[in-house]
């Protein structure tokens, strides 16, 4: 089915967002929603980072897992969320090619330092070049 205008600018906006976490950190799902104008939506991103094509599904398309860091979102606790089966082990393994040391909590929860590694900006870089103009 396919999404309306209005979904189609939502996860446009959060791929966007998520485009701009630097590498080898880390951010969640509630401060992308935050920065983007929206902070009472992170599931909502979660929704839009579970949706996100496969580069090898769809290599063309604008927005996939080739082109979009989905790694570097995490929950706020500094964990990563379980998903479907490897999940959590795919995304701590790209993670940790980013140089992001990953711990195991006493319940085997995967977990990142976010005073380390977290990104919590005001403010996505892109639009200081928006306020310059």
């Amino acid at each position: 089915m396919p999404r309306s205008d209005e979904a189609e600018m939502w996860f446009s906006a959060v791929y966007k967002a998520v485009q701009e976490v630097p590498y080898g950190r880390v951010t969640s799902y509630g401060h992308i929603a935050t920065l983007i104008g929206y902070p009472q939506r992170p599931r909502q991103v979660g929704v839009c980072l579970k949706h996100l094509p496969s580069a090898s599904d769809q290599p063309n398309a604008r927005y996939n897992s080739d082109t979009v860091p989905w790694q570097r979102i995490i929950n706020s606790k500094g964990m990563i969320s379980q998903r479907g089966p490897g999940g959590a082990s795919r995304q701590e393994a790209a993670l940790q090619q980013e140089g992001v040391q990953i711990e195991r909590s006493n319940m085997g929860e995967r977990t990142v330092d976010l005073g380390t590694y977290g990104w919590f900006p005001n403010h996505l870089p892109s639009e200081d070049s928006e306020n310059e103009d």
